[in-house]
């Protein structure tokens, strides 16, 4: 009985922990925000701050003179300059799969990005848009401005 109830109790924790991981679908960390940084999504508007975490389909705002600095679950860093607005298209980081995308859309503003591991494992996975130009990354660090 007591064998049973063990097996129960196990099956119960495997259950929680599979809800909450499936729940859990952020795909970067607000880490650091200076000023007023906004971020959009379908079910609304919310003030950035340390410690939010983002998804794809998120649309980052940043006011006049603020700055954000985010990472991702692969470890690719960006940093927000004032008045930069950013949408997270695609990401996707399953190394086990060998599956990779990064995408990003600088609508306005300037973004320092810094390669993380699909940067690095598969270069041709990252891809940053802007109203003008597409630009590949080929596991480096560079800044991007768009008017």
């Amino acid at each position: 009985m007591k064998r049973l109830l063990c097996l129960l109790a196990l099956g119960w924790l495997l259950c929680l922990s599979t809800t909450a991981l499936a729940a859990d679908g952020h795909v970067a960390l607000v880490k650091h925000v200076d000023g007023s940084v906004r971020v959009i999504r379908a079910s609304g508007s919310l003030g950035a701050s340390g410690g939010t975490q983002l998804l794809v389909s998120d649309r980052l705002v940043a006011g006049p003179g603020a700055s954000a600095s985010i990472v991702f679950r692969d470890g690719t860093l960006l940093t927000l300059g004032a008045g930069a607005d950013v949408l997270l298209r695609d990401y996707l980081f399953e190394p086990k799969d060998d599956a990779f995308s990064f995408s990003l859309y600088l609508n306005k503003g300037a973004a320092i990005y810094e390669s993380g591991k699909i940067g690095k494992l598969k270069p041709e996975a990252v891809k940053i848009d802007t109203p003008t130009a597409t630009v590949g990354v080929r596991g480096t660090r560079l800044l991007i401005e768009a008017d």
